[in-house]
């Protein structure tokens, strides 16, 4: 399945669809990054701050970083472990190899989770770390309690890839390939943004995805085998989902497959809610967590 439903949509201009500032430390929340995260040989920067029983690690979604999650770690940091990590090669984490499917990066998170000896963690991930948070509640099933996507499986209807669909998608890789920043920015330009979506909060992430490792982030989105349907029913674990309603929401993929989930929708928010409107969406993540 694609791995960021409606990430490449690029419109009809273009013609195809392709799917998919540091706080301050709250006082009381203590930031403890002195254990080193390494995936054999490739380091995993991250931010590890508060306490508690139960651990939030944020994992960010394509082209940007941990620091999308800032406003989180101050808000949450006093009830909770609060965890983010930048993905290797992304952010301030190691580029020193040569896979990037979502098995790669959700081994990533799998080495966190050991490394740190989290327990008791719920998984959020946005947009493409959607795919990978599944995967990495698979391969540790008894530390991970709960999952939260953001502004992810928009259009998940549970049915294998049409080849159209799969075509479709080559020709955006190879878009990508050709003409990267244009591509990119004229796909977040056109559908990841809202008429809400603030100028500075625009420039941020246009400047991210400008700077980002070509080559990586699109061996990001190369591997297009993650059997969405599969993966969700067997992890076992209700999906909540804390989405934008700028495209819309379709579930009943979810329905029809007996998957449990839930809708959390945030309204007037691209597709970064996380930075677009904090206050709300860590309403909702607080609404979820409460749940799990």
């Amino acid at each position: 399945m694609k791995k960021l439903p409606a990430l490449f949509s690029l419109a009809t201009s273009i013609g195809l669809w392709y799917a998919c500032t540091q706080h301050p430390q709250n006082k009381n929340t203590i930031d403890k990054p002195a254990i080193k995260i390494s995936n054999h040989g490739v380091n995993i920067a991250y931010t590890d701050t508060g306490k508690g029983d139960t651990t939030l690690l944020f994992v960010h979604g394509w082209c940007i970083n941990k620091s999308y999650f800032n406003n989180q770690v101050k808000y949450f940091g006093n009830k909770y472990r609060v965890v983010t990590i930048d993905l290797p090669g992304y952010g301030q984490s190691g580029k020193n190899r040569n896979s990037w499917t979502v098995n790669d990066f959700a081994r990533d998170v799998t080495f966190a989770i050991t490394t740190l000896k989290l327990k008791n963690v719920i998984l959020i991930g946005h947009s493409m770390a959607g795919e990978i948070i599944v995967q990495a509640r698979l391969n540790t099933p008894n530390q991970v309690i709960g999952l939260v996507g953001i502004d992810n499986f928009k259009g998940f209807d549970g049915k294998p890839e049409s080849a159209k669909a799969k075509a479709d998608y080559a020709e955006a890789i190879a878009m990508l390939k050709k003409h990267f920043k244009a591509v990119a920015t004229t796909y977040f330009n056109q559908d990841l943004f809202y008429k809400t979506t603030s100028a500075a909060i625009r420039k941020r992430i246009l400047n991210d995805v400008a700077n980002a490792d070509s080559a990586i982030a699109i061996a990001s989105m190369e591997d297009n085998s993650f059997n969405t349907t599969a993966k969700l029913k067997a992890a076992k674990t209700k999906l909540y989902l804390i989405n934008s309603d700028y495209t819309p929401n379709d579930t009943i993929g979810f329905v029809k497959a007996g998957i449990p989930y839930r809708l959390l929708q945030i309204h007037a928010t691209g597709h970064f809610p996380m930075i677009e409107k904090p206050a709300e969406f860590n309403r909702l993540l607080q609404q979820a967590i409460n749940q799990i």
